[in-house]
């Protein structure tokens, strides 16, 4: 079975890198495309991510890019025939960003809401993620309901401009709330004992508990919200939504998400590459 797919793989990736030189050809002229003409005309694929979202998008200590996210852009720039370019920033950059084309797409465990869907499109999910806590104290760790935390002597911390922060705001108002600018950030702010907890989609939550293993961290497995992630891309270019639409139908069929999905989730080899 493992054979099978491994075939599966080679030949889907084989397909796309075959198909890349008549792509390239019938872009050449006009795609019908904005964003696809910048990307082929520039020869370059710019995707926004946040670079410090682990197990989707991380930076090592030798300053590369890795992450389920990182392969997945990786594989989409070659199947379009183009290098590829990660762009770092704050999570609550990202949308304006890619709203002036500075970047092309943005893969960074964002959250497809109605919100956002009205100025940008999204294609996915790729996967489903939901809320979770990172904390140091027992009692709050296995609290299922947030009304259970909602009171000023609660301290949390969530990412700047996320759904997390939304869901604090909205769910647990009386709690006293940070913003972080990035993980590294909060997670520092839990163990350093600044806060309480964390609130975060659970993949980072659950890898914080993994690669800081004498903080002594807690966390609640099990999602607090339904959250699909999806590639945002520009409003305005249903080429392009429809390529990578077909694209990812692609991914699935082959068997190579539920391949990175294992790479980075069922394996922790990749730890020992972070600060």
């Amino acid at each position: 079975m493992k054979l099978l797919k491994s075939i599966l793989v080679s030949l889907f990736v084989m397909f796309f890198l075959t198909a890349c030189a008549e792509w390239q050809m019938t872009t050449a002229t006009t795609s019908s495309s904005p964003v696809i003409d910048r990307i082929v005309d520039r020869g370059e694929l710019v995707v926004g991510t946040m670079g410090n979202m682990p197990p989707m998008n991380m930076t090592t200590k030798d300053g590369e890019f890795i992450g389920l996210e990182i392969d997945l852009a990786k594989s989409i720039a070659l199947a379009m025939g183009v290098k590829h370019r990660f762009e770092t920033m704050p999570f609550s950059e990202l949308l304006p960003a890619l709203q002036k084309g500075k970047v092309d797409m943005v893969l960074s465990q964002m959250t497809i809401t109605p919100k956002r869907n009205l100025n940008v499109a999204f294609v996915g999910p790729y996967f489903i993620s939901g809320k979770a806590f990172l904390t140091k104290k027992k009692t709050i760790a296995e609290a299922k309901q947030a009304s259970q935390l909602n009171s000023p002597d609660t301290k949390l911390v969530a990412i700047k401009g996320s759904t997390s922060q939304a869901f604090a705001e909205d769910f647990i108002p009386k709690a006293t709330l940070w913003t972080a600018k990035d993980y590294d950030e909060a997670v520092k702010m839990v163990i350093d004992d600044e806060v309480h907890a964390m609130i975060a989609d659970y993949p980072v939550c659950v890898v914080s508990v993994f690669r800081y293993p004498e903080a002594g961290l807690l966390s609640v497995v099990t999602p607090l919200t339904y959250e699909p992630i999806g590639i945002a891309v520009p409003a305005g270019d249903p080429l392009l939504v429809n390529w990578l639409e077909n694209f990812m139908h692609g991914l699935e069929g082959s068997g190579m998400l539920d391949e990175l999905k294992e790479k980075w989730f069922a394996r922790g080899s990749w730890l020992k590459k972070l600060p």
